[in-house]
């Protein structure tokens, strides 16, 4: 990689123009570095957290080492849906402060060193304090650093006409999937093998070098990432913060009162987290919808993106559950050797990364061949995919389902075969959402609408929060009926999507 960096006689005056990174601004190394290991530390610790709930209790694998919290699946998948669902929740607040009061540079470095102490918290024993702490922190870093990261992307470029705009954000996401490729690899094995809490050290040891790579490279980054775009007035930042500490007083009197009584359960946390994951995305998207301001042509656009944004929502509901349900049935159910090497559960999750990096390119070539011929799918269509595509993941997750019985366990190969239908339903959803989102946004809310897409998968995990929390749905979503429902009901939204595309294409005017 070092051989990329080239001398170039670039534009004066725009950041890495000096010396570039495979063509591009040398900035883009840093910020591909940044988010390649805190990609590692946040899916090193995604893969071990499944798998650590359960060690020790009434579901996990028969022989398995203890030492993790002992929950049953139910709960373990409620705690691993409300997490990631608080993540994509917490980008919206992230892209608010780097606006408005830190900018996009303090941001990312203020979040580098928050997941950085989520994870060493995290590697303390201690039980479940040190744990939930620890993912609190892990969640809010995240947050905080998935919209900012980006933004600095684009302040790399002249504009967005740099026709090196895409390829750097291209370069940028391989970053993501180069990191989340061998975390699995690396932090999963040496959490399930050796110890639990080395392996979360070890996500603490890669945000860590992913942070002292951001400090290092900042002088290649452009001005502009320094810069608070829309900064609070004095008036506004006193308000904030007087609305902040009321509300942060009420929840520590009421929880302070929970807990001195007696009261207090997990479910006290949850519950009110996945519900909030529910209002939030409604009430966003009712706010807009509502606004006044908008013009006609803008209000039919919005109608026609909740469309999009609830079809987001059903797909990510079902495939984030390779992280929960299939990740657990994986552990259980199926061998955990191939072709005479054995090899920890955690590692299935390196399985989508590697898929992306190999099929993103060929399905990007797919779509321009089809735009040649006149034959590429409208945007409605690519949806219906889809969901059509994470239908039938599920509706394939049901034959190794009822092959596992007793102390029989199935091919790994099954599980191959589920990440890799979700990833093509994901490469018709994932890339086309976030151009949809830029396309048919209102202009006031141009900056906001990032976030309301990030908004679909918080609504999506939140419903499987709820569904499998015992306290709420009590629903056993590693049932053979659970995912045959689910798969069923996929496959109805992906075909509704595609029955109503005439009205959805007419609702989104001149986007196509």
């Amino acid at each position: 990689m070092a051989s990329s960096l080239t001398k170039d006689s670039a534009r004066p005056g725009i950041p890495g123009s000096e010396k570039t990174f495979f063509g591009h601004p040398r900035g883009l190394a840093t910020l591909f570095m940044t988010e390649m290991w805190e990609r590692f530390s946040f899916y090193g610790m995604r893969a071990l957290l499944v798998v650590y709930l359960l060690s020790g209790g009434p579901d996990a694998k028969k022989g398995s080492v203890g030492g993790g919290l002992g929950m049953d699946l139910a709960t373990t998948t409620a705690i691993y849906s409300v997490y990631l669902s608080m993540v994509y929740l917490l980008a919206m607040p992230g892209g608010w402060l780097g606006d408005r009061v830190w900018g996009p540079r303090k941001t990312v470095a203020i979040a580098a060193v928050t997941i950085m102490a989520g994870h060493l918290v995290l590697a303390l024993p201690g039980g479940q304090a040190p744990f939930f702490a620890g993912l609190a922190l892990v969640a809010l870093g995240s947050g905080l650093l998935k919209a900012n990261i980006s933004t600095m992307v684009g302040h790399l470029y002249d504009g967005p006409d740099d026709p090196r705009r895409d390829g750097g954000f291209t370069i940028f996401y391989m970053g993501i999937n180069m990191g989340a490729f061998f975390a699995p690899l690396i932090i999963g094995t040496v959490g399930q093998q050796v110890s639990w809490h080395l392996g979360f050290g070890l996500a603490a040891v890669g945000m860590g070098i992913g942070l002292v790579a951001f400090l290092v490279g900042t002088r290649n980054l452009s001005p502009q990432s320094n810069v608070v775009p829309k900064p609070l007035a004095a008036e506004e930042r006193a308000s904030w913060l007087r609305k902040g500490l009321l509300w942060l007083v009420v929840a520590v009197v009421f929880y302070g009162v929970v807990g001195l009584t007696g009261h207090f359960t997990l479910n006290w946390a949850m519950i009110p987290l996945t519900v909030i994951g529910l209002i939030i995305p409604a009430g966003v998207l009712i706010r807009i919808k509502r606004d006044k301001e908008l013009s006609d042509v803008e209000q039919s656009k919005m109608t026609g993106y909740i469309w999009f944004f609830v079809a987001a929502a059903a797909f990510w509901m079902i495939y984030d559950q390779g992280g929960s349900t299939v990740q657990a049935f994986g552990e259980t159910k199926a061998s955990g050797s191939l072709l005479g090497f054995d090899f920890p559960s955690s590692w299935y999750q390196s399985l989508n990364p590697v898929f992306i990096m190999a099929l993103a390119p060929v399905f990007a070539w797919f779509w321009l061949w089809l735009n040649r011929k006149g034959k590429e799918p409208s945007t409605v269509a690519k949806f219906a995919a889809a969901l059509f595509f994470i239908g039938v993941s599920f509706f394939f997750f049901l034959l190794p389902m009822g092959m596992a019985g007793g102390d029989t366990l199935v091919s790994p190969m099954w599980l191959v075969g589920i990440y890799l239908i979700q990833t093509v339903g994901e490469l018709c959803l994932s890339p086309v959402g976030l151009s949809v989102t830029t396309k048919m946004a209102p202009a006031k809310y141009a900056s906001q609408m990032m976030g309301v897409w990030f908004l679909a998968v918080t609504a999506g995990d939140s419903v499987t929060g709820l569904l499998s929390n015992p306290a709420v749905g009590g629903v056993d979503l590693s049932g053979t009926g659970a995912v045959a429902a689910e798969a069923v009901l996929a496959a109805l939204a992906g075909g509704a999507v595609y029955m109503y595309r005439r009205k959805v294409k007419a609702l989104m005017g001149d986007v196509h």
